[in-house]
C-alpha cells in the first residue's frame, strides 16, 4: 500500500519525535511518502500544492493541517501566511482537497492537535473552532475524519502539564538541530514539565506513538489485516 502524509512539522517529525518513522517500522512492507513541511498553513499549503506534481497512485492519504494556523499568530516571526478568517480556511482547505483527492483512493483529513498542553487556554479553544470546520466539510463531503484533538484531550485530562508553549522560532530551530535522539526530547520535555509534547506543539515519544496508533488504525482498515504486513 502507497501512503501519502500530507501536513505541517508535525508530519515532517522535525522538531521531536516521527510519528511516521513509527509508522514505517509498523508497516514494513508498505511505502509511506512523507510531504511534511515545516511552518506550513492552510494557506501556504493550497501555494505549495499548486505548484507540486502529486503521484497519482495513492492507496490512502492523510490531510494534517491547521494547527499553524492558531500557533504561528503566537510566534515572533510568522513564517507563513494565515487565513485571514473561517470562510477563507475553509475556502483554501477545500481547494487542497480539490488537488489532493483525484491521486488517492482514499482520504482521511486530520484535526489539528493542540497548541500547549493547557487545553483550556485560548489557543486550543481556536483549534476546537477549526476541528470543527474540518469535521463538518469532510462529514459533507463523505472523508473519513480523525479528531486528533479531542483524542489529545483526553491523553491531558486529570495531568499536572505545564502551559509552556515555545514562541521563539530561533528555540525552535534549536531543538531541530540538538535534540534528535528520542531520549534526549523526552528529557527536554520531561524538563518543561510536558507530557505529550516537546515544546507545546511538536510530538515527544509518547505523543508520537498516541498519533501513530491512530493512523495505525486507519490503515489496517483501509485494505484489511489480511493485505497489510505489520510489525509488532
Amino acid at each position: 500500500m502507497k501512503v501519502a502524509l500530507i501536513g505541517d512539522s508535525l508530519t515532517e517529525g522535525r522538531p521531536g519525535v516521527s510519528f511516521v518513522n513509527i509508522l514505517k517500522e509498523k508497516f514494513p512492507s508498505d511505502s509511506f511518502v512523507n510531504l511534511g513541511k515545516p511552518g506550513e498553513t492552510v494557506k501556504s499549503l493550497y501555494s505549495r500544492l499548486i505548484k507540486t506534481s502529486l503521484d497519482s497512485d495513492y492507496d490512502l492519504t492523510f490531510l494534517w493541517i491547521g494547527t499553524n494556523d492558531v500557533y504561528s499568530k503566537l510566534l515572533k516571526v510568522q513564517a507563513q501566511p494565515v487565513a485571514e478568517n473561517h470562510d477563507e480556511f475553509i475556502k483554501l482547505y477545500q481547494q487542497v482537497l480539490k488537488i489532493v483527492m483525484p491521486s488517492t483512493k482514499k482520504m482521511v483529513t486530520v484535526s489539528p492537535s493542540i497548541v500547549g498542553e493547557y487545553i483550556e487556554n485560548q489557543t486550543n479553544k481556536e483549534i476546537k473552532e477549526l476541528s470543527v470546520l474540518i469535521q463538518s466539510l469532510s462529514e459533507k463531503k463523505l472523508m473519513d475524519y480523525m479528531n486528533l484533538q479531542t483524542i489529545f484531550e483526553k491523553e491531558l485530562a486529570n495531568t499536572n502539564s505545564s502551559t509552556y508553549i515555545s514562541t521563539n522560532p530561533f528555540r525552535v530551530m534549536f531543538d531541530v538541530f540538538f535534540y534528535k535522539s528520542e531520549a534526549r526530547i523526552d528529557r527536554l520535555s520531561s524538563q518543561r514539565g510536558l507530557k505529550l509534547t516537546l515544546d507545546g506543539i511538536h510530538l515527544n515519544s509518547t505523543g508520537a506513538r498516541i498519533v501513530a496508533d491512530e493512523y495505525a488504525t486507519v490503515i489496517r482498515s483501509t485494505l484489511g489485516d489480511s493485505s497489510i504486513m505489520e510489525v509488532s
